[in-house]
């Protein structure tokens, strides 16, 4: 498995406290061992947000990505659940 951040994925994540930094490092370390496993909680998303799938960072915190072909994760966004999925901003 390929993972790879858009720009301005790593631009927002720089932007997050420490802590949510170091949790996203953890989180995908078990993202690209199993990207089912169930402390990630990962979905598909519906509405505005089709085709994204998002992983659980922390209680509040998400990150999305879009998967390319079988091989290939891209993140793209990171935020609070707020941020992320009622108006549309970003961490």
């Amino acid at each position: 498995m390929i993972i790879s951040y858009s720009k301005k994925f790593i631009k927002n994540l720089r932007k997050c406290p420490l802590g949510i930094q170091t949790k996203f490092r953890a989180r995908v370390a078990i993202f690209s061992i199993n990207k089912n496993f169930p402390l990630l909680h990962n979905h598909i998303l519906v509405g505005r947000l089709q085709g994204l799938h998002s992983i659980n960072i922390t209680g509040d915190v998400r990150a999305l990505y879009v998967e390319k072909g079988n091989d290939e994760i891209i993140f793209m966004a990171i935020g609070t659940h707020s941020e992320l999925y009622e108006q549309n901003k970003i961490c």
